[in-house]
């Protein structure tokens, strides 16, 4: 599907799920070099940044872990950025994309780049819509850990444990798509200030503080998730030593119960207290008392 807006002077050409024929009109209209025309047929593993004359292509990522129409993990992005127009190719549909295009077609976006005059300011405004949407998915883990904390601690630590290893993927996941991005966006500071001059360049140290910010809320995730997976562990690990404890004691006790039961049920011709009056009750007693002296020891040792 392609979808054409301007505004101004400007436009932008959004392509989602292109298809062959999409991609060699998109070709022969803004004279795309045949190799950047291939690479939007499918999709990519790592972001990269190729310069030509009249535009440059750069592709992204951003991670998402919430409800989407794939069960992709990351959103990939293509930019072909020119003098006058931005054109994007996606594989998905992203939120953030459609918010922006319905701001847009209100005008309300770009109203203070208007001065400007190139398609440098649309494309900074898109991609730093993109970056702060991030932080809706942040949110979503955040609130996830704060679950997880609360269950945590109302006994639930078993069921915990697989609660955590998902939260754990998730945020590997947004890491190492953010890291793949480290290298690009200095590159792309250098590309901007020699298409659009200095001022665009320190307009994208914005995006830049935007990627930081990810990254700090990332690790502080991280971090999060650590402290919370070892008080779950040191938690699970208590009650599974109280079961333990509780075990290995009732094992100690009837142990020697089970002794003097297998002693008078020896089929010898004499045994001490049996053929006596009472002999039955005479055992069990012994036996009560037995286990009622090792209660009472393992109290005094603080071991119940």
């Amino acid at each position: 599907m392609v979808t054409k807006n301007t505004y101004k002077n400007l436009t932008w050409i959004d392509v989602e799920s292109p298809t062959r024929a999409d991609v060699r009109d998109l070709m022969k209209e803004h004279e795309i070099h045949p190799h950047v025309a291939e690479e939007l047929l499918s999709q990519t593993q790592r972001p990269h940044l190729d310069v030509y004359d009249e535009y440059f292509y750069l592709v992204l990522h951003f991670p998402t872990i919430r409800h989407t129409d794939s069960n992709e993990k990351n959103h990939e992005v293509n930019f072909l950025i020119g003098k006058n127009k931005v054109i994007t190719v996606r594989y998905d549909r992203i939120g953030s994309l459609d918010k922006f295009k319905a701001e847009l077609e209100m005008d309300d976006i770009l109203d203070k780049a208007v001065t400007a005059k190139h398609a440098g300011f649309m494309f900074y405004f898109m991609i730093l819509s993109l970056y702060r949407s991030l932080d809706d998915e942040l949110d979503y883990i955040e609130g996830a850990l704060e679950t997880i904390q609360d269950e945590i601690f109302k006994g639930r630590e078993r069921e915990m444990v697989e609660e955590l290893s998902r939260a754990s993927h998730d945020i590997i996941g947004i890491k190492q798509t953010m890291q793949h991005q480290e290298q690009i966006l200095p590159l792309l500071e250098d590309v901007g200030k020699k298409f659009f001059g200095p001022l665009f360049a320190k307009k994208l140290n914005d995006v830049k503080k935007q990627y930081n910010h990810v990254v700090r809320e990332v690790k502080n995730l991280q971090e999060l998730l650590t402290e919370l997976r070892t008080t779950n562990d040191s938690l699970l690990s208590t009650k599974q030593n109280e079961v333990m404890k509780i075990l290995t004691i009732l094992a100690f006790i009837t142990f020697p119960l089970s002794l003097i039961a297998t002693i008078f049920g020896m089929n010898t011709k004499t045994l001490p207290i049996v053929g006596m009056s009472g002999d039955f009750w005479i055992i069990f007693a012994l036996m009560v008392a037995l286990t009622g002296a090792f209660f009472a020891f393992f109290k005094y040792k603080k071991w119940l």
